[in-house]
Formats: structure tokens, C-alpha cells, sequence
């Protein structure tokens, strides 16, 4: 059989299976709601999802005076990017992150120590 030949077939099976992974791993996700996070910087926004939230007395003045709300928080934890430069993840018992997102269109920071049970936001700073 020539090499062209196989390749063909090699590529028609390749492209059947990858068609078949698609169609099965989404449908995994979406009725479990699973997710694949193999990055650090996903690894720790899902950490800190999973976890109960406190707002320091900082925050909650904020969002007593509707400065901030809950859900641009939580867009941080869903889209933030975290700056490990700047995060000190090798405190005990809190690790402290810092998150940069966006609060309506604006660029913001956010300060958040992750304890084991819960999570601590600390400070939002606009850039």
C-alpha cells in the first residue's frame, strides 16, 4: 500500500476520532458543569469559586454605597488574571492573590486572601 494511501486513511480515522471526542467531552461539560483547568491561573480562580467569600470593612462600604457590586467581584473570579509577581502564595495559613479584571470598563485590582474555608477580599484599586 502506498505511504500516500495510508496517510489518507491515518487522517480519515484522526479526523472521525477528534469529531467523536468533540461532540462527547462537550456534552461531559455541559451536564456536569466540569471544568479542565491545567493552568495555575485557572487552577486558582476555581479554587477560590469553590470557596464561601467575606468582604472586609473596606468592601462592604463599597458596596453599601453601590461603588461595587457582588457580580463584579465575581467576574473577577471568572475572568480575572492573576499576578503571581505581585501575589504572595506562600503565606500560612492565607495565601494572598492579586487579580486584575476589569470593573465597568475600567481596569481594577483586587486583593483577595484564600484561607483554607473561605476566601477574604481584602481591597479593589482602580489602575
Amino acid at each position: 500500500m502506498a505511504f500516500i494511501k495510508r496517510l489518507g486513511f491515518f487522517l480519515v480515522g484522526l479526523s472521525i476520532g477528534i469529531v467523536f471526542l468533540t461532540f462527547f467531552f462537550k456534552k461531559k461539560t455541559e451536564e456536569t458543569g466540569t471544568e479542565f483547568c491545567y493552568f495555575p491561573n485557572c487552577r486558582v480562580l476555581k479554587d477560590l469559586r469553590s470557596k464561601p467569600i467575606f468582604y472586609s470593612e473596606d468592601i462592604n462600604a463599597l458596596l453599601a454605597s453601590n461603588k461595587l457590586d457582588t457580580l463584579d467581584i465575581n467576574t473577577f473570579f471568572r475572568n480575572g488574571d492573576i499576578d503571581f509577581g505581585k501575589s504572595n502564595a506562600k503565606t500560612v495559613p492565607c495565601r494572598t492573590y492579586v487579580i486584575e479584571g476589569s470593573i465597568k470598563q475600567k481596569k481594577a485590582i483586587l486583593e483577595v486572601k484564600n484561607c483554607p474555608s473561605k476566601v477574604i477580599v481584602e481591597r479593589v484599586t482602580d489602575l
